[in-house]
């Protein structure tokens, strides 16, 4: 029988998260796995009169890709690409792996040029939407394998899944803008913020954000949501953080990663599992070793760890840095091929101090 909430989902996604008009491009992404959610977008965004494009992927596809591409096919990017990212309104992708685990053996310097390759897309892509030139949106479909991370039966993954997404309230959308409303309060308030002092177990870091937009994440650019985020004064991160989960990558698990930054710079990375992997990822680029992203994870119905960075960053209480890439709506200058969300949890004797004030204790948010 088919799950009545995929079709809530969908409605969410194109009424709400992009807002699909009438003659606008709308390009869908997933894979096999996730052909219920993406048929059931595919035919809401045919309702509201606009033209669906599918970019649906095989898995297997990009093993191959890493076990038999040559640099120059690893380089290689068509300019149709190009064309698509200039020409949709609206871009939606389903996240739905079969095996979260596919790429672990893949080396990853091939990993590191793919995505140097494929950055001026991304790059553009966020220009546009900046701009608002077009929206985008990111959601996950509930698979074995993403429920098999979350150590979690399928059934209970679906639950979890579902009611992050507030599928359960009488009016979802209606419950997604109280979100938005409560969320831009702390928004406007962090708007005034010059210094951010972070402590917690092995933890003391500091940045700025003076002059930097905070961005009100409420189920538009990922869904389910739940942050608010900036990006840092690029040369101000100072201190060192220990991330509290494994910090998930490539298909690789990164365990117990310490970073060490100067002058906003990580001079010094240590990982008991899989370093090699983190060093290899911050050698991709200049920006790699710089923060893109600070965010305060505030969806207080999701409260554990998956191993799903869509659910992880937004545990209420945590906090976020992402190595590399910014998003230019926060005013972050940093570019990279990556963007990799590590997350430390403060609700066991952490804090935030925004300016000398008490913002969080131990997970709770106290202005």
């Amino acid at each position: 029988m088919a799950d009545p909430r995929v079709e809530t989902v969908a409605k969410i996604l194109v009424d709400y998260s992009v807002k699909v008009r009438p003659n606008q491009l709308v390009r869908i992404t997933g894979g096999p796995e996730g052909a219920p959610l993406i048929l059931a977008v595919y035919q809401k965004v045919l309702e509201r009169g606009a033209h669906p494009f599918l970019q649906v992927g095989l898995e297997g596809a990009e093993e191959l890709l890493y076990a038999y591409a040559s640099d120059a096919q690893l380089d290689y990017v068509p300019s149709f690409m190009k064309d698509i990212v200039e020409q949709i309104d609206a871009s939606i992708g389903i996240w739905s792996d079969a095996n979260t685990k596919r790429l672990t053996s893949a080396d990853p310097a091939k990993q590191s040029r793919r995505s140097v390759a494929m950055r001026p897309l991304s790059d553009r892509l966020l220009e546009r939407a900046a701009k608002k030139e077009l929206r985008w949106t990111g959601t996950l479909y509930p698979t074995q394998a993403f429920a098999q991370d979350a150590e979690m039966s399928l059934r209970e993954f679906e639950d979890f899944v579902y009611r992050a997404c507030l599928v359960h309230e009488p009016d979802p959308i209606k419950a997604w803008r109280t979100v938005s409303k409560k969320q831009q309060r702390l928004v406007d308030w962090l708007n005034k913020a010059r210094q951010i002092h972070v402590v917690g177990p092995d933890t003391d870091l500091k940045l700025e954000v003076t002059g930097r937009e905070w961005v009100n994440c409420d189920g538009h650019e990922n869904f389910p949501d739940g942050e608010v985020f900036t990006g840092p004064i690029e040369q101000s991160v100072d201190g060192h953080i220990r991330y509290t989960y494994p910090a998930c990558h490539f298909g690789r698990e990164v365990e117990d990663v310490r970073l060490q930054f100067k002058d906003g710079k990580v001079i010094k990375a240590t990982a008991a599992k899989n370093e090699e992997f983190l060093l290899k990822m911050l050698e991709t680029d200049k920006g790699a070793r710089y923060v893109g992203e600070f965010s305060l994870g505030t969806n207080p119905g999701i409260q554990r760890f998956t191993k799903n960075i869509l659910f992880d960053e937004k545990i209420g209480g945590t906090i976020h840095l992402a190595l590399g890439k910014g998003y230019p709506e926060s005013g972050s200058k940093n570019k990279s091929a990556i963007h990799w969300d590590m997350v430390c949890d403060l609700r066991d004797g952490g804090e935030v101090r925004v300016d000398g004030t008490l913002f969080l204790k131990d997970g709770k948010i106290l202005v």
